[in-house]
């Protein structure tokens, strides 16, 4: 697939000063020969890009015109529970897009373009490692039935990502050969170069829908709703397990409606094969008081749906963050809602989990 130059255009790379010793490192580099380099110590230490909130009106600009290069020096795996067993090494971090919830920007700097790792061959080997210590899954549950499933995708889009280099590729490929694992990572971007990729059932695509009125204003950069629906076939065709997050779910008068009606699509729009392996996460909307406030300067469209302390309470993260999330008093009958919802309207698609 062409890159779409209204989503990444490539003109200036940072990189750390290694970054040329890996193959995958030099291909990206000879994939963009015209782009400006400029060596940097750490893709965590760019000044002109991370921390720098005041920015906002650049925000786009940098995310479709910067990428940034560099090793992944944390080879760790840890557990997870919901999406996955286990989270990967990511093998990128930030994204093109810029949703306006999106929680990793507070980590890295709140433009925070795409920054790609070049030691894929060491992640994979992390990966395999690890899923080579583990033995066979004990027990069916809620995250698979018969393998490990191990998160890929973390911190940035995946499909995005796989139009820059061949990472995701070797991914696919590395999950192929490991008999008692599988990938996962979520998407808002129809990539169908992936559907080359001869995962044979070994990688797990989540495309993340919401109603289409709310994704415009709040999914920005993405890819539409209609045509992530209308890739779920494709992609089953092609050897993915594919399921969808509901994610997140942003309470306002009217939502019962909306996701009534996005049900409806979804089941029009995709065939049995895919109904019959379909599965879904349902997420509701957490907030953060820090994005809340830059976001003011940029989007406070958004922030009209996503900022209601009227609805909302705080609620201090693991990492610190001041957080507000849907009173808990009220947020279970708003799953109950929402699932007895999905269970008039696609029925065949069990909840893996709500929260």
């Amino acid at each position: 697939m062409d890159l779409p130059r209204d989503l990444i255009d490539v003109a200036t790379i940072y990189h750390e000063p290694v970054v040329a010793d890996f193959a995958h490192g030099r291909a990206i580099l000879d994939r963009f020969p015209d782009a400006a380099r400029i060596e940097v110590p750490s893709h965590w230490n760019i000044p002109t890009l991370h921390g720098n909130a005041g920015a906002v009106e650049d925000w786009v600009r940098i995310k479709r015109s910067t990428l940034v290069l560099g090793v992944k020096k944390g080879l760790s795996l840890r557990p997870n529970g919901r999406s996955a067993h286990f989270i990967a090494p990511s093998t990128s971090n930030g994204c093109a897009m810029a949703c306006a919830y999106c929680y990793v920007p507070r980590r890295k700097g709140f433009a925070n373009p795409i920054s790609l790792f070049v030691n894929v061959e060491a992640i994979g080997e992390a990966i395999r490692r690890h899923a080579g210590k583990q033995g066979p899954l004990t027990a069916p549950d809620t995250i698979d039935p018969e393998r490990w499933v191990y998160d890929i995708g973390e911190n940035g889009d995946l499909s995005v990502d796989a139009l820059l280099g061949d990472g995701v590729r070797d991914l696919v490929a590395l999950f192929r050969d490991i008999p008692n694992a599988k990938a996962s990572f979520a998407t808002k971007a129809v990539n169908r170069d992936l559907l080359a990729y001869e995962p044979r059932g070994k990688t797990r695509i989540r495309f993340s829908l919401m109603p289409e009125g709310i994704a415009r204003i709040v999914d920005v950069r993405t890819a539409p709703i209609m045509e992530r629906i209308a890739a779920i076939d494709d992609f089953v065709a092609a050897g993915y397990e594919v399921h969808v997050n509901f994610s997140p779910v942003i309470l306002y008068e009217g939502w019962e409606a909306d996701w009534g009606a996005l049900f409806e699509a979804l089941d029009a729009g995709i065939g049995p094969a895919a109904k019959a392996q379909l599965k879904a996460e349902v997420i509701l909307l957490t907030h953060n008081a820090g994005l809340h406030a830059v976001n003011l300067g940029w989007h406070p469209k958004a922030e009209a749906l996503l900022w209601r302390p009227d609805i909302q309470e705080a609620k201090r993260s693991e990492g610190g963050g001041d957080n507000l999330r849907y009173r808990a008093r009220w947020k279970a009958q708003w799953i109950a809602r929402f699932k007895a919802l999905m269970a008039e309207r696609i029925p065949y698609c069990q909840v893996r989990y709500a929260f």
